[in-house]
């Protein structure tokens, strides 16, 4: 057998078009523009490229895009003041933090200065407790957001099904154990300390990796027939051409394809549904800034 490729980039361009054509609605029957605000603090190449893409792929949508960059040495209060003048802005609905933040800057800080309302990652802590306590109102991280709706596309009823969560980070794999309970699956966290790691993998029916390791999940880690969702990213030299990098998933995938009955690749997989689960939130934040009742996207 050979699995399903989930195709990321055609799932994140339908709930693009669909956040476009929202978009386009609240401007003529509220006069209503959605606006994303982006900070970048330093000038890491691969958050600058990401930034731009946010910000290209906000326009498209019809939305308004403001990028704040900061050179790296700007101070931690200088960042603060900034994020109250965004949350005081009515014509900026979600606000965004590329991480990482310079070393001197706490980034825990600055992220929770954010109003949860304009909390577009959902990262604050009250979007986290709603998410918790299974509030429609929580404002849910975009990658998890992303990898449910992936994993939906494939398997619309995830009820009983046994979902394994290999990484614990806030951004991830909390949120996204959350959001698998929410669909009634039996779910399992998994990470470092683990034992028989291998073996715990073996028994899900849904396996979302988010570890930040290149191929750690090989295939024989992998039950036949199950769902795969590769959230890793890492840039791992070329072999073919050794002064290059390219990107690659937690996932052996080569290995996997003939294991699993649906898997996302790296790239073309979550990454593209992140940002488009952004410009959903944004949408979201922007409606409920006026007490209009979301549509269901």
């Amino acid at each position: 057998m050979s699995a399903v490729i989930i195709d990321g980039k055609a799932a994140a361009a339908a709930l693009g078009a669909a956040v476009q054509a929202e978009a386009v609605r609240l401007a003529h029957s509220a006069g209503l523009t959605p606006g994303l605000a982006v900070v970048l603090v330093g000038d890491d190449p691969a958050s600058a490229i990401y930034v731009r893409s946010k910000a290209q792929q906000t326009e498209q949508a019809g939305m308004h895009s403001v990028v704040h960059l900061l050179p790296a040495d700007t101070g931690e209060e200088t960042v603060l003041t900034l994020i109250r003048e965004l949350n005081a802005d009515t014509r900026i609905h979600g606000i965004l933090v590329q991480l990482p933040l310079p070393p001197h800057i706490r980034a825990d800080v600055v992220l929770q200065s954010v109003s949860p309302g304009k909390d577009v990652d959902g990262f604050h802590v009250v979007n986290a407790g709603r998410l918790a306590a299974g509030l429609a109102e929580a404002m849910v991280p975009c990658t998890p957001q992303g990898c449910l709706r992936l994993i939906r596309s494939v398997r619309p009823d995830l009820a009983g099904a046994r979902a394994l969560v290999l990484g614990r980070s806030n951004i991830v794999g909390k949120p996204m154990a959350l959001l698998l309970l929410a669909e009634n699956c039996t779910v399992t966290i998994a990470h470092s300390r683990t034992t028989d790691l291998a073996g715990e993998c073996r028994r899900a029916d849904i396996l979302v990796a988010a570890v930040g390791r290149p191929r750690m999940v090989r295939g024989d880690w992998i039950k036949p027939g199950a769902i795969v969702i590769d959230v890793g990213i890492n840039r791992i030299a070329d072999a073919a051409q050794p002064t290059r990098t390219r990107l690659q998933g937690d996932v052996a995938f080569d290995e996997a394809l003939a294991i699993a009955s649906a898997i996302t690749p790296v790239p073309g997989g979550v990454g593209p549904m992140t940002v488009a689960c952004l410009l959903r939130n944004t949408l979201v934040a922007a409606c409920r800034s006026q007490g209009i009742a979301p549509s269901e996207l």
